[in-house]
């Protein structure tokens, strides 16, 4: 019986970044971003993704980074387009190209075993709402909202109400969602008012990120920690980096210490394009110079 930290659940994505200085191709998805966070801060990950037999050299983003990896194939890889409005880029708009089969618990090898299972999804439907349940018999588990809010519409990714929330959060020891998710899923635009009301709902930890830092609401205590990116180039995959971060260094820290925590790696992940690439002592540099200098 192989046995680990966090098994990642989500599709790897073909992603096409059009920005106002120009247009870039990369492999995207919850699943890249979270996976190589994880692994980079010396958590003993595994991901499990779907994807087209015509896209396996996707996979070498994983294997590039010594994540280790289960694959299982769809008719279609997920392939998303991002086009990001402005150069800060707080305003984008997302199309789906292609997307592939939805998740399923037969997909998890019976001889793997996880402390976390982590859904970092993309599309709703990529994991059907009986997932949650199924996992959380088996351990803790992470969940994305974007996974349950972000709808595919005439090609158009929108976001809309999840209709099942206060049945399944009760289930899920860490929630995650983006400002406009939180406000979606609560009725307020206040992050910190969002993360409680998510945390009342049954969830044990709440992240609610935005431009300016994160925020968590831990058994009714609040915690808050800012970004300070240097730049904004490697915007994209800023959530779900911040909250893998954030899981992952929970396992041996405080809800405080891990929200500082993933808000320095999440900063320095934004510095440069692609998954983050820096390691624990490089978060801690930045730490003690940027958050206690």
């Amino acid at each position: 019986m192989a046995h680990y930290d966090v098994l990642i659940l989500g599709h790897v994505s073909r992603d096409i970044i059009v920005t106002p200085e120009g247009r870039d191709y990369l492999t995207g998805g919850a699943v890249v971003h979270s996976t190589i966070t994880a692994q980079r801060i010396n958590t003993n990950v595994i991901a499990l993704t779907k994807l087209s037999r015509d896209d396996l050299p996707l996979l070498e983003v994983f294997s590039a980074s010594n994540v280790p990896f289960i694959h299982c194939f769809s008719p279609q890889t997920t392939s998303i387009r991002n086009t990001y409005l402005t150069s800060d880029r707080e305003r984008r708009t997302c199309e789906a190209i292609s997307v592939a089969d939805p998740f399923d618990i037969n997909d998890i090898p019976g001889d793997i075993k996880a402390d976390l299972y982590y859904l970092g999804g993309l599309i709703k439907g990529e994991f059907p709402e009986s997932l949650i349940e199924q996992l959380s018999e088996l351990g803790k588990v992470a969940v994305d909202t974007q996974s349950f809010l972000r709808a595919k519409e005439n090609g158009r990714l929108l976001f809309r109400d999840w209709s099942a929330k206060k049945k399944y959060i009760p289930t899920i020891s860490y929630l995650k969602a983006d400002a406009a998710e939180a406000e979606i899923l609560t009725g307020t635009n206040d992050c910190e008012k969002a993360a409680r009301i998510l945390n009342d709902w049954g969830s044990d930890e709440v992240m609610v990120t935005q431009n300016s830092g994160v925020t968590i609401c831990a058994n009714g205590q609040v915690y808050t920690s800012p970004f300070t990116a240097k730049n904004l180039t490697g915007r994209t995959g800023r959530g779900d980096t911040c909250f893998s971060a954030y899981c992952n260094w929970r396992k041996n820290n405080s809800p405080q210490e891990s929200c500082l925590f993933a808000a320095a790696l999440t900063s320095l992940k934004m510095e440069k394009p692609g998954p983050f690439s820096g390691t624990v002592d490089d978060v801690k540099q930045v730490i003690q110079k940027r958050y206690q200098g």
